[in-house]
């Protein structure tokens, strides 16, 4: 297929916008790139995606944008490497068995299954926090067999939409886990990043990614993802809670919308 120019572009821009959104609150991008995806190019009359290929696409992306993002990150003292470890290896067995099963879904499906998990997220990221961010990252603990279970099936139905569960890791690490807000947003990247890997061999295995679209946002990624990771420096940790908490809230009640409509 040959993409216009006018779609290459849209692409483009909504890849970098994503991503680095992506890197200063701590998800992979997916909450903000799947509905412009889905929605965007056919309102421009540039192109139309179908739900399978959107996360097909956004898998991928995700992929190179939280490894854009960690590397930019990787001499901070916020990278939590022994969560990373405990949680990755359960989040990409998790989101795996969820990409290539998405196979098995229809389009409706799949739109749900993102519904529910940006409603949970959403609800999550209104919890009171208080305190949270009082807590010195060397003195942060935490339930080691909790977090394992959650990163299975958040990868599980994560690995579903392409999305690789970020946006709904970010509040299960705050809410359920306690961990501090700026640690919860590099190292769910970490995370994120280790469930792309699942979740991107699962969509390619299941014949879903479209290669041009998924290079124009790769590049995008790039170029984006570490602008916002280093910014997130420098932005109260409030401010960086509510601007997830909005585009969660925000993408779940479009997403539902359409499935009620």
């Amino acid at each position: 297929m040959t993409l216009s120019l006018a779609l290459i572009l849209t692409l483009f821009a909504i890849g970098f916008i994503g991503s680095f959104i992506s890197g200063l609150v701590g998800i992979g991008g997916s909450i903000i790139k799947y509905p412009m995806l889905l929605y965007i190019p056919p309102l421009l009359g540039v192109g139309i995606y179908t739900a399978q290929e959107v996360s097909g696409i956004s898998a991928v992306q995700v992929f190179f944008a939280t490894f854009s993002a960690v590397f930019a990150l990787r001499k901070s003292d916020v990278l939590n490497w022994p969560l990373i470890g405990l949680m990755g290896v359960s989040v990409i067995i998790g989101s795996f068995g969820g990409a290539y099963g998405s196979k098995f879904l229809s389009n409706d499906d799949i739109n749900l299954v993102y519904a529910v998990l940006a409603t949970i997220a959403a609800v999550m990221m209104f919890v009171p926090k208080r305190g949270l961010d009082d807590i010195p990252l060397h003195e942060v603990r935490y339930n080691k067999a909790l977090a394992s279970v959650s990163a299975l099936i958040v990868g599980l139905a994560s690995g579903i939409v392409g999305a690789a569960g970020a946006f709904i890791l970010v509040p299960v690490m705050l809410v359920v886990l306690k961990i501090p807000t700026r640690m919860t947003i590099a190292t769910s990247l970490a995370v994120t990043f280790i469930s792309s890997i699942g979740a991107t061999v699962g969509k390619i295995m299941a014949g879903q990614v479209l290669f041009w679209e998924s290079l124009i946002m790769v590049v995008a990624s790039i170029l984006a993802a570490p602008l916002g990771a280093r910014l997130s420096g420098k932005v109260h940790t409030k401010v960086l809670q509510g601007i997830l908490a909005v585009l969660i809230l925000s993408t779940a009640i479009k997403i539902w919308l359409d499935i009620l409509g």
